[in-house]
This record gives C-alpha cells, structure tokens and sequence, in this order.
C-alpha cells in the first residue's frame, strides 16, 4: 500500500512538473479528480516512460542544478533581477568552496550585433547557496545582472572557470515593458468603436467571388468616411487549404504565419499588367461568365476561386520571372524588393512555401491526398534528405508561394496605411487563432513544438454537456522554452503587421489549455499549464514595437486571477452583451463594463442581434437535429424568450427604451428598431475603450458566419454581406443604418476627426 502510495505521489509530483493539474473545477463548481491513467498517457505524450517516474523526478530536479545556468529569461525591463545566477558542480565541501570563486566572464549581445563585455571581480561574485547530489556538491553563484539594458531580445554568453575548468551558457534574454501598447487614440478618457467584417463575405462588382483586398480598401473608405471608425475588424486572415467544407475555417488554418492568397486581387497587381496572357485569361468570355456566376452565388465558392485565382496567379508569376528575376544584367528594384522580404522572412517562408509547393506535387499525381502524412514517409520531415532534394529541383515553384505571401503583405499594408492616412488611429483590427490544422503546414514545419497524441478542448459545460474536442494539438511548453520563444515570437510579431490592434483567441490558452488523450471522451481530461508570465511579457514587447492594441478573447470559464493579470499587462478583456450579467442572470447595467475593454454585442460563434430576436440560431439547431429532445428544443425557446424580457428590462432600467416594447420579447417578433438603436447606445455608453460592431449587427442581418458543432451539416464561413459595397453609398437603408451608428457616436464621443 505505501509502495502504491508513492507511486501516486511521485506522478502528481511530476505532472506538477510538466504543468499537468491532477484535479480542477467545472463551471458548475465541481471538482474533477483526474485518473492516474490519465495523468500517465499525458507524460507519455511529452516523452516520459512512466516506469521511471521516481528516476524522472531525480533527473529534473538534477538537470536545474546540473546545466550552468538557465537557457532562457524572460524579465521585465522596470523590475530586472538584481543578480545573474549560475550553479558550479564540485568535489569540495561547500565551506572550503565559498573561499575559491570562480573567474566569471559575460559577453552581452543585443540585436544591433555589437557585444558588450563584462568582468567580475571576486567581491562581485555572491556565494547564494549549494544542493548536494549524490557525491556532487551544486553550488549557486550570483553576479550583477548588467544595467542599462533597453527593450529586446539579447544573447548572453556566460563563461565560468573554476578548478581548472571552464565552463560556458548561452543563454537568451529577453527584456519587455510592464504593458502591451495603448495606441495614443486610446489614452486618458479617450474612447474609439469599429466595426467587424468578414473579409471573404464583401460583396462587389469587380472582385471574384470573394472580398479581397481592393474590397478591403473601399470598405475603409465608407467605414471610416460614413461611420468615423476607427477600427475594422477582420477575421483571421490565416492561409487555408479552401478546401469545402473542411478546410475553410480561419479558425482552423494551415498556417497562422501566413496569409490565405485567395485574398489578392490580381487585377491590381504590378505584374499582372506586363502579362499579356494573364490579361487574355482575364478578358476571355468563359472567364468572365464564371466571375459573374461567382460574384452572384449566394455563398462564397472557394475551391472555384481558389482554382481560379492559381491559375492566373502562376501565368502573373512568370511574367514576374521574366521581367525581373530571371532578368540578365543590373538587379531591377522589384527583384531587389523581394531578396529583401526573402532574406527577412527567412526559414519560417522557407518551411511554409516548401510545403505548399509538396502539398499541390502530391495531390496531383492522387487527388485523395490532402494530408502530409499521406505522403511517402521521408517527405514527412522537412529536414529529411528528399525534402532537400525536392528543394533543389522545384526550387522555382517554390518560390511562387513566396511571391504570393510577398504580394499579400504588400497588398494587406496598402489597406492599413489607407486607413491611417483617413484618421483611424488603429485601423486593421486581426485575429489569431488559436490552433493550428494537424494536416496543415505549421505542424508539418514544427511537429517537434506540438504534442502529439493530445488535442485540446473543453470539459463539459452549459453548452456542451460532453465536453468539446477541438482537433488539434497543444503546443509544448518547454520546446518552445528552450528554443528562446524564437517561434513565439514569431507568431505574434508576424499577427502584428499590418494593423493597430490584434485579437488573441482564447486568451486562456497562455495559462492552460484543457488536453484531451486519444481515444478518450473531453470530460477525461485536465487542464494544463503554460509559462504564461513569459508568453505575456513577451506580447507587451511585440505589442509595444508595433505600436499594436492587444484584445483578450476571454470568454467563458474565467478565473478571476487571469483577467486580473490581463489587466496588469494593460491586454483588454473582450465583452459580450450577450454574456455580462449578473449571478441571477440579470444583465449588467452599462457602468459595469471595465475601461480597459472590447465591448461587442456577438462573435461569429453566437447569433447576430436580429437573428437572436428572432431565436433563427434555435430553430437552425433544431432543424439539425442538435436537440437530443424536443422538450430541450422547448426549454431553449423559453429560455430565450426570457433572455429578451432581462434584455428589455435593462434597456428600461438604463433609460435606453420606453416601456411599450414589453411584447417585442415574443420569440416570432422581429427586432424592433427601438430596441436594435437601444442595444447599441447601450453598449457606445459603456466606460469600454473600444466597441466593435459587426457588420450583421448594423445591417440587422439574421445570418451568423459559423455554427458551433457543425462541419458539412451548415455553409459555415461563407455568408457573403447583406449589401455590396456599391451598395453602401447610396442604399436608403444603408442610409439609415449611418444615422443611428453616427448618433451614437456623437453623443458617446467616439468618433474619429477626419483627416482632410
């Protein structure tokens, strides 16, 4: 029995280790003690062989004290450490070693590339304290930790010599402010509103069937020239495979580095012009009876645009070879342009065009291949010697998948800087998913930075009473740790482009995230931790130099002590109208709201306003067969006839809304215009910095983009906008719509002044 004991001790103590938590809260209070079973197939995932558990824990605790000194810090710029440490292994008594200190040099450098160098003198160097292995003795040394460092990331090099041996440590350090960014349109008593789009769902009558940057750009110009916004929202440009249905979530993507290219609008592309046979494709009669048939589908098409948009692409990529990379004599200035964004971007283009080029190579010798690991198994790694090999000898093609990402971040940045140079003082509002499609090119490039045979998910809640398993896998901390962060840093540098402002999904995911096992149902699973101080710290220091407002996506299950260090980090929390009520279920009166917020009446998880009026999600659900009972369909009905009575009774308590709409709370009444200009005065007066409006919410349109637990059963992502954007400037109820956004706009101060 003491044996089984210890046993059980030594694996809690070593989940303890790796950030696993062997019991945690529901929403309803409950505590879920989770099953050695569980907590075994975890460790197995991360590389443990748990019939060494005691042995592992002995290791852990001796590689801390082993290693000279830590590979990675992460410290904030106001609060740096007084001391540097580092541990010395030695065969002396301690007493006998405190009177020998070591000869300590540092060798500092920042990302100008100049090194600084430091030395000690023996009075510098601090005896701390000492831990005994075995016949080893660790001893902990401290030096001054070096002054005057700014904001970045450097490269200590630290060498130790002690009893005729010289140790050395690379270690990285990365210095951050206390605070992300608060763009100065923000400060004081300032406050700003958006509006949100979908950017596949614009509707016009030059672009292909989807919205695309040239759509992007026209947007801009009405939304901030009608509505005096600040903002525009956008949904996560991330690139996708576009394939139907599966592959066509931004939530879900192939990449979260890169951009999906069925978002460039060739026309406007410098070398479509000096491409006669792009512009003859273009102009052909077949060509444009199917852009005609899919700019009037009702739902975007995006294997036929994707197919479409390619093959031009690759005719516009030739004349770019022609004119300019393949050009004899003096580099021409586009050539020298895009060396320059190679050499930028790097490994991380390198990993991601290679993959795309192998992806299209095997799905046309078999269409069924849609997966990196149907390929043949030595082109499942992308350091193996055929991946270097197909490198060499389609090296052109892939480089056309670098030109598209080049030409989308030109294209990407042309919008924001037409929205800074009309007023927005934010302008493109992104959003970064949370994870990543197992089958795409982020877990091919970095499989080694993910934990295999885990996904992420949800315990059972409200919302779903088994749990939710969401189909990718969680990142693994301590790869990411010991790499510098380097792919972190990435990731979040590269979501700040373009933009003034940058939702994070599930904001949670940098404290824990809930790990599913394979094979298991979501309700066996736990939560596990991340290094969230380091991962925060760092977001203030990308935020902070690309002057980017950080949102929070905090939705759900919240512990009070994450949306308190939220706040410390000065990251605005995201509010739902829909969600801030009080324990009874009452809704929250406008006061309530912090400053440091994002306040929005929906997401594209949730009904729009007029389609929650009108319970359009319910009978969707229920049309599906979603509803394991009728009497839950029912109960769902009730219950949202109830939640529009709470809502009436706020807007009346809060002097939104005259009493005499007490019948609009029937679930067949329509959304009432009282009620619509109600809820958005409600939400303009709130004390949150920042509110986004969605463009369904302003146009009262029923349909929302995505509906949760759905896949092929609902045309999710591809409702296109209620009105063109011709039909933007001159639709009376378009017209009508601008006066209630831009009267609440005057009255709550939010309205940018127009640049001239």
């Amino acid at each position: 029995m003491e044996r089984v004991e210890q046993e059980n001790d030594n694996l809690a103590r070593l989940a303890a280790a790796y950030g696993i938590q062997s019991s945690y809260f529901d929403i309803w209070g409950n505590v879920h003690e989770v099953p050695s079973k569980t907590l075994k197939e975890m460790l197995v995932a991360l590389g443990v062989d748990n019939s060494r558990l005691k042995e592992t824990l002995h290791e852990l605790e001796h590689r801390s004290w082993s290693q000279l000194a830590e590979s990675i810090l992460v410290e904030a710029k106001d609060h740096l450490p007084a001391e540097l440490f580092f541990r010395l292994p030695t065969q002396s008594p301690p007493d006998e070693q405190i009177d020998g200190r070591p000869e300590v040099l540092l060798q500092v450098t920042g990302e100008n590339g100049r090194p600084i160098n430091y030395s000690y003198t023996p009075e510098q160097i601090t005896f701390r304290d000492t831990k005994k292995f075995e016949s080893i003795t660790a001893v902990r040394w401290g030096v001054p930790f070096p002054e005057g460092l700014s904001n970045g990331y450097y490269q200590f090099n630290l060498t130790v010599t002690h009893e005729q041996k010289t140790h050395h440590q690379s270690i990285s350090v990365i210095i951050c402010p206390e605070k992300v960014c608060l763009p100065a349109n923000l400060r004081g008593d300032r406050k700003r509103a958006g509006i949100a789009i979908s950017l596949y769902g614009l509707r016009s009558e030059r672009n292909w069937g989807v919205g695309d940057f040239t759509d992007l750009k026209e947007f801009i110009r009405w939304a901030i020239g009608s509505l005096r916004v600040d903002a525009i929202g956008l949904n996560p440009l991330h690139a996708i495979s576009n394939r139907q249905p599966y592959n066509i979530s931004p939530y879900f993507p192939s990449s979260r580095f890169y951009r999906n290219f069925i978002y460039l609008d060739i026309e406007a592309l410098e070398d479509y012009h000096s491409c006669p046979e792009a512009i003859s494709l273009v102009q052909a009669e077949t060509t444009q009876e199917l852009l005609t048939e899919l700019r009037s589908a009702e739902l975007v098409q995006y294997e036929q645009v994707a197919a479409l948009k390619l093959e031009l692409l690759e005719k516009v990529f030739q004349s770019f070879l022609q004119h300019h990379w393949r050009h004899e004599g003096k580099k021409t200035n586009r050539r020298l342009q895009f060396e320059e964004y190679l050499v930028r971007e790097g490994a991380l283009l390198e990993n991601f065009a290679t993959f795309c080029a192998l992806q299209v190579f095997f799905n046309e010798k078999d269409p069924a291949i849609w997966t990196w690991w149907q390929w043949p198994k030595p082109f499942q790694k992308p350091l193996s010697e055929a991946v270097r090999r197909f490198r060499q000898t389609y090296s052109e093609r892939i480089l056309f998948y670098k030109y598209l990402q080049w030409q989308l971040e030109k294209q990407l940045q042309e919008a924001q800087d037409l929205a800074s140079s009309l007023g927005a003082g934010i302008g493109l509002y992104h959003d970064l998913a949370l994870g990543s499609d197992p089958g795409g090119a982020d877990f091919w490039a970095y499989r080694e930075f993910y934990v295999d045979g885990v996904t992420v998910g949800a315990p059972p809640d409200d919302f779903a009473l088994e749990g939710q398993n969401w189909g990718f896998h969680p990142p693994n901390r301590e790869k990411y740790r010991n790499h510098g962060y380097r792919l972190f840093v990435q990731e979040i540098r590269k979501n700040c482009q373009a933009g003034g402002a940058l939702r994070i999904d599930h904001i949670m995911r940098f404290f824990r995230l809930f790990w599913i096992t394979e094979g298991q149902p979501p309700k066996n699973g736990t939560y596990v931790e991340d290094h969230y101080q380091d991962l925060l710290k760092i977001i203030a220091l990308e935020s902070e130099r690309t002057k980017t407002l950080i949102i929070g996506e905090d939705l759900g299950t919240v512990p009070d002590r994450v949306r308190e260090i939220l706040s410390q980090f000065g990251i605005f929390s995201y509010r739902l109208f829909y969600f801030e009520r009080e324990m009874q279920g009452t809704f929250k009166e406008p006061e309530s709201y912090p400053s440091y917020a994002l306040a929005a009446v929906s997401t594209h998880d949730l009904p729009t306003l007029a389609g929650f009026w009108t319970a359009q999600d319910i009978a969707l659900r229920n049309r599906l067969g979603m509803f394991p009972t009728e009497d839950q369909f029912h109960v769902a009905l009730e219950t949202r006839k109830n939640d529009k009575q709470q809502i009436i009774q706020r807007l009346v308590t809060s002097a939104f809304l005259t009493e005499e709409l007490t019948h609009a709370a029937e679930i067949d009444t329509e959304l009432p215009p009282q009620i619509h200009d109600a809820i958005i005065g409600f939400l303009f007066s709130t004390p949150a910095k920042l509110v986004l409006l969605s463009q369904e919410d302003l146009f009262r349109d029923t349909r929302q983009q995505n509906l949760p637990g759905t896949v092929a059963e609902n045309p999710n992502w591809s409702t296109k906008m209620s009105y063109s954007l011709e039909e933007l400037w001159q639709d009376p109820r378009v017209q009508d719509c601008i006066r209630l956004f831009s009267g609440w706009m005057d009255r709550s101060g939010r309205g940018i002044s127009m640049s001239s």
